[in-house]
C-alpha cells in the first residue's frame, strides 16, 4: 500500500477476530506511514434505551474503565504493549459499533479494518459498516478453530504461546 494520507481505522472489541484485524490494521499502518487509530465502542449492557429511563452515572463509568482496560489489553495480547513502528491513537466511545467507525473513517483516503467472524451480531456490525463507509474497508478474518480449541484459547493468556528460552 502507496503511503497516503489518512489514516487506518480498526475496530476492536477483544475477540479474536479483532485481535486479528488489530494486527493486520497495525501492518497496514506501517506500510503506508499512516496513523492507526484503534476504536472500542461500547454501550451500557442493558443497551441505551434502558440507561436512560434509569441513568447510573457510576455503572457507566464502571463499563467505561472495562472498555478502556478491554483495548490496552487487546494490544498487550496482541503486540505485548505498543506496536513497533507506527504512530497509535486508541479511542474508546460510548456508541454503537458501526457508527463510530463509520464517523472516524468518514475520509476517502482513510482505511478502515474489521474482524470477521460468525455469529448474528458480528455479522450486522459488519454489514452496516459495509453499507455506510465511505472508505475501503478490509475485512480480515479470524483463524478457523474447531469449536473446542476457541473454547481454551478464550482461556490463554500471551504466556501459553511463549516460546522456551
Amino acid at each position: 500500500m502507496a503511503a497516503g494520507g489518512g489514516r487506518v481505522v480498526v475496530g476492536v472489541s477483544g475477540s479474536l477476530a479483532s485481535l486479528g484485524a488489530l494486527r493486520v490494521a497495525a501492518h497496514a499502518a506501517r506500510e503506508s506511514g499512516r496513523t492507526l487509530v484503534a476504536v472500542l465502542a461500547w454501550e451500557p449492557p442493558e443497551g441505551e434505551a434502558l440507561y436512560v429511563r434509569n441513568p447510573e452515572s457510576a455503572w457507566a463509568a464502571q463499563c467505561e474503565r472495562e472498555a478502556r482496560a478491554r483495548l490496552d489489553r487487546a494490544f498487550d495480547e496482541v503486540f505485548g504493549g505498543a506496536p513497533q513502528g507506527v504512530t497509535v491513537r486508541r479511542r474508546v466511545i460510548r456508541a454503537r459499533p458501526d457508527r463510530v467507525l463509520c464517523a472516524w473513517a468518514a475520509d476517502p483516503g482513510d482505511l478502515l479494518v474489521l474482524g470477521t467472524r460468525t455469529g448474528p451480531r458480528r455479522a450486522a456490525v459488519r454489514r452496516r459498516v459495509l453499507a455506510r463507509a465511505r472508505c475501503p474497508v478490509l475485512l480480515a478474518p479470524a483463524p478457523a478453530f474447531p469449536r473446542w480449541e476457541r473454547r481454551a484459547l478464550r482461556r490463554a493468556t500471551t504466556g501459553d504461546f511463549e516460546m522456551p528460552a
